[in-house]
């Protein structure tokens, strides 16, 4: 596939899955915008793949999705810089840290692997819509799955539970992929909205889980736990409002094929809901 002429923003693709997803665009020819809160690593993983090889252009793009004026900044510069956005791949996350709050007073998982990203997505909504055939990709988890969504606890309200708040964190970007699709549908827009997961993949993602947790259990690298991702994004296959993971037992190994969604991400009302909020507390404009 060339990808030459073609624009993407993959968030947190210093390392892990980001990478690898940053790393495959550009070899396929696309100018790929890696979009990451730390300047010395981004770099660092630009030089990383410009040595294996590619015909595209990586750029550094500073993305904080912990501050919301971070997430502005950064749009902004793209916007001016940028005719067109084919591919929007919402990648960056962080799993059960220490509990703390982002700069606007969320609780950290869901204000950097939700809030950041929905407010992305619609300050960049009219370049996408702008370029034929878009697509915003967003990564959710397995972990979405018995997960809950509750509104008193968006800003550490309650004792913080570290796997609850990371589930709940997950469960909203597949909730958000599925409502934009529904909502772009139906406002006659041409961007599609899709979700992936990993699986069990092993990267820096998992740096604070205790190693005990995982001993034995077997994982995908990061290069193989991407293709979901990848086709998500790429794939004529791929169409709006899917949700792709690994193919093999209990979603957890194997290759990409259409992933298993929890009742409650299809729950209309919960997700409309939660839009509702996430519009009102970032101030983005949708148009729906």
């Amino acid at each position: 596939m060339n990808l030459s002429g073609k624009t993407a923003i993959v968030t947190g693709s210093n390392t892990g899955l980001g990478f690898e997803t940053a790393l495959d665009l550009y070899q396929k020819g696309a100018k790929v915008y890696v979009a990451c809160r730390n300047e010395e690593k981004a770099l660092n993983a630009i030089e990383k793949m410009k040595s294996q090889g590619g015909t595209g252009e990586l750029i550094y793009g500073h993305l904080d999705l912990s501050r919301l004026s971070s997430v502005k900044a950064f749009t902004d510069k793209v916007l001016k810089n940028e005719s067109r956005l084919d591919l929007l791949v919402n990648n960056a996350g962080i799993m059960i840290p220490p509990s703390a709050k982002t700069e606007d007073g969320f609780e950290s998982q869901f204000g950097v692997n939700f809030v950041g990203p929905f407010a992305l997505t619609g300050q960049l909504f009219d370049l996408l819509e702008a370029t034929k055939d878009s697509r915003v990709v967003t990564l959710s988890s397995l972990a979405h799955r018995g997960a809950g969504i509750d509104f008193n606890n968006f800003r550490l309200e309650k004792e913080y539970n570290n796997w609850r708040e990371y589930g709940q964190s997950k469960l909203a970007d597949l909730m958000f992929a599925v409502e934009f699709e529904k909502r772009l549908r139906a406002n006659g827009n041409q961007i599609i909205s899709l979700a992936a997961h990993p699986g069990y993949t092993s990267t820096d993602l998992q740096r604070h889980i205790d190693p005990s947790f995982i001993a034995g259990i077997k994982t995908m690298n990061a290069k193989q736990g991407a293709q979901s991702t990848l086709t998500a994004c790429l794939s004529e296959n791929a169409k709006g409002g899917q949700y792709w993971g690994p193919d093999g037992p209990n979603e957890q190994l194997g290759n990409p094929a259409l992933a298993q969604i929890d009742p409650l991400a299809l729950d209309e009302e919960l997700r409309a809901k939660l839009w509702d909020w996430a519009k009102e507390v970032t101030e983005t404009n949708f148009p729906f």
